[in-house]
């Protein structure tokens, strides 16, 4: 990666690398009029490259995961889902908090980043195809295809400490999406899921895309049902504007890896 100069946007590309937007991390549909809620921890190992500006500072993006864990102070992702199998919402809320220090000219400079995204969302399931037979926890094996919609925020905040100069500024940004969801039951324990969207259409990001696709496997814990998921996302964006320092703010990156996580029902 080249960085001119390094430490500021390294930091606030290696916060932001922890972070997912929506993510698939929903259970296997309630029975149509029951209503249940899944609440979904998970972990996106993400990758970046792209480019990035950010209060003068430009990046040709190509961080690998390691990096961004070096950097890590505290990172909290989830997900809860409210369905009754026909329609539901669902809430996914991610808090990443970084800090690095490194000698600059004049002394030490302290950088802390904060980064928080807040997906609101609903769905209306519109293809239910029986498979015949039942999962492990009770349901009618499925094929199933849902559209989605729904609102992404994004709130980066930098706290600055070096010589000369010291204090702390924010850029958000809201972007509108829509896509598709689907899951299939392959056996009563296992099942494959896909999710993609689009968004931003110039009222934050001026192009979001976002693409994942898991293997579930269903088991019980504490006598809940549970779906463990691994799989892999991507999440690409383009994003301008004036930042708070009165240079330009751009992000035109794309996050990759895989995803770990589980949902429970209740």
């Amino acid at each position: 990666m080249s960085v001119q100069p390094a430490s500021p946007i390294k930091a606030c590309l290696g916060a932001i690398a922890l972070l997912a937007a929506t993510d698939l991390m929903a259970a296997e549909p309630a029975p149509t009029g029951i209503w249940q809620w899944t609440v979904s921890p998970y972990v996106w190992a993400a990758a970046l490259k792209g480019d990035a500006r950010l209060a003068g500072y430009r990046s040709d993006v190509d961080i690998p995961f390691s990096e961004t864990w070096e950097q890590l102070d505290l990172a909290a992702m989830g997900r809860v889902e409210l369905s009754n199998g026909l329609w539901g919402g669902f809430l996914d809320l991610q808090y990443i908090d970084t800090s690095q220090d490194q000698q600059v000219s004049g002394g030490k400079a302290s950088l802390t980043v904060n980064m928080r995204t807040a997906a609101l969302g609903g769905f209306y399931r519109v293809v239910a195809q029986p498979l015949g037979g039942s999962t492990l926890h009770g349901k009618p094996r499925m094929f199933s295809v849902a559209p989605i919609a729904g609102l992404r925020w994004r709130e980066l905040r930098a706290d600055v400490d070096a010589p000369g100069f010291q204090g702390d500024r924010s850029a958000t940004w809201w972007d509108p999406f829509v896509g598709l969801r689907t899951q299939y039951d392959l056996d009563p324990r296992w099942n494959l899921a896909a999710e993609a969207d689009i968004g931003g259409f110039g009222v934050g990001s001026d192009f979001a895309f976002n693409g994942q696709a898991y293997v579930g496997y269903r088991s019980q814990l504490w006598t809940h049902p549970v779906l463990w998921r691994a799989g892999y996302r991507v999440l690409a964006e383009d994003y301008s504007t004036d930042d708070f320092t009165g240079n330009r703010f751009t992000w035109d990156v794309r996050e990759y890896g895989p995803v770990f996580g589980l949902s429970m029902t209740f």
